[in-house]
């Protein structure tokens, strides 16, 4: 089976994004998707990978200001093989499609691979700031 980009027209949070963001070890996302229930609305555009069936990853974008926040989250058991990577560029796709010309991560100081991400956001052509913020200017195409 292929892996599918699909998006959630109406997010919300559910079991397999408890598992994937909700149960991440503290310090990676915001302290309240912790504590957020099976069938809140979530804001922001939100898709899914699926592979084979299971998902994946969760990869979502918010629009602030002409910019757009691009934040993903893998399952843990699929880390390091190149699914972050794929969230990622197929994010900055969409927020090109709605003329966004910068992406931007912010990499938490609570974050327990800081440096590790700021790397690997590195390597996709992002620009590290002192306080996480790490910006990306988009090109028309890939």
């Amino acid at each position: 089976m292929a892996r599918e980009w699909i998006r959630e027209d109406n997010p919300k949070w559910d079991d397999d994004k408890k598992r994937i963001i909700g149960d991440a070890p503290t310090g990676i996302f915001d302290r309240r998707f912790a504590e957020t229930k099976v069938g809140e609305s979530l804001p922001a555009e939100w898709w899914r990978v699926v592979d084979d069936g299971k998902t994946v990853a969760y990869g979502w974008l918010d629009l602030v200001w002409g910019d757009a926040e691009v934040v993903v989250a893998t399952d843990a058991e699929c880390r390091r093989k190149g699914l972050g990577t794929y969230t990622m560029r197929k994010l900055e796709d969409e927020a090109r499609e709605r003329g966004v010309n910068y992406v931007y991560n912010i990499v938490r100081s609570t974050h327990p691979d800081r440096d590790g991400v700021t790397a690997w956001l590195g390597t996709l052509g992002f620009e590290s700031s002192e306080d996480g913020s790490q910006f990306r200017t988009l090109t028309k195409a890939r």
